[in-house]
């Protein structure tokens, strides 16, 4: 490897940056200084993609972008960006011109979809007492309970908002399907990756929050594309 790219992590749905803390450790592990986790506000499809932006135009060299979730969509909107090398799509929405979040899950609807609830103020909530069976079923149940109650919930509109111009037509792209996901139906998963015309697809069964139950292989995936986006 010639230069190791700044990796840049963006989360989704119902989770902080803190939720990548697993890969971030794995990623020093394999000597990636340069790593940064946005927090997004999950206002808007718009508004998130600014926030990337952002913090993407702050980094000197290149930029790999890492999306989980809801994430992906933001990486997908905002990855146009020169100095962003590849993106990386971690059981992710990848979607394209015109599509939403929320048209893609229509396709395919999960389980944990009846999960799910808006409050008074348009904010949707995973309900707690079933945060661990739709959204993390293979890590413990104190870990679990935790990410409930510290959960971040988006704006309802946010599942509609489309992408504009997806950088994925433009940059390389990788993608991690988690084959037992309850939050984006693996068959949309295998729909998006298979259109990416991915430089390597895996499948992994895990649930949706493979940061959290397979950091190991999400780390070693991101290290893949860093390095040959560094070639």
């Amino acid at each position: 490897m010639n230069h190791k790219p700044t990796i840049i992590l963006v989360h989704g749905f119902w989770g902080g940056a803190a939720h990548w803390g697993k890969v971030i450790l794995e990623l020093a592990q394999r000597g990636y200084q340069s790593v940064h986790a946005v927090e997004l506000p999950l206002t808007s499809l718009a508004e998130d993609a600014e926030r990337t932006r952002k913090m993407v135009a702050q980094q000197k060299g290149p930029v790999l972008l890492v999306g989980h979730s809801y994430g992906g969509a933001v990486i997908t909107e905002a990855g146009d960006q020169p100095n962003v090398a590849g993106l990386v799509y971690i059981a992710a929405f990848a979607p394209d011109a015109g599509e939403s979040p929320g048209s893609i899950t229509q396709r395919h609807p999960p389980a944990a979809v009846a999960n799910i609830e808006p409050d008074s103020d348009s904010y949707l909530w995973l309900k707690a007492d079933k945060f661990h069976e739709s959204f993390c079923q293979d890590i413990s149940p104190e870990d679990a309970f935790v990410f409930a109650a510290t959960q971040k919930a988006p704006l309802a509109g946010t599942f509609g908002d489309a992408i504009s111009a997806p950088a994925w037509r433009k940059k390389p792209s990788w993608y991690q399907i988690a084959s037992e996901d309850r939050m984006i139906a693996p068959e949309n998963q295998k729909a998006m990756s298979a259109r990416l015309n991915a430089r390597k697809i895996v499948s992994l069964a895990a649930s949706h929050a493979l940061p959290q139950s397979k950091p190991l292989e999400v780390a070693a995936l991101i290290d893949e594309a860093a390095v040959e986006v560094s070639k």
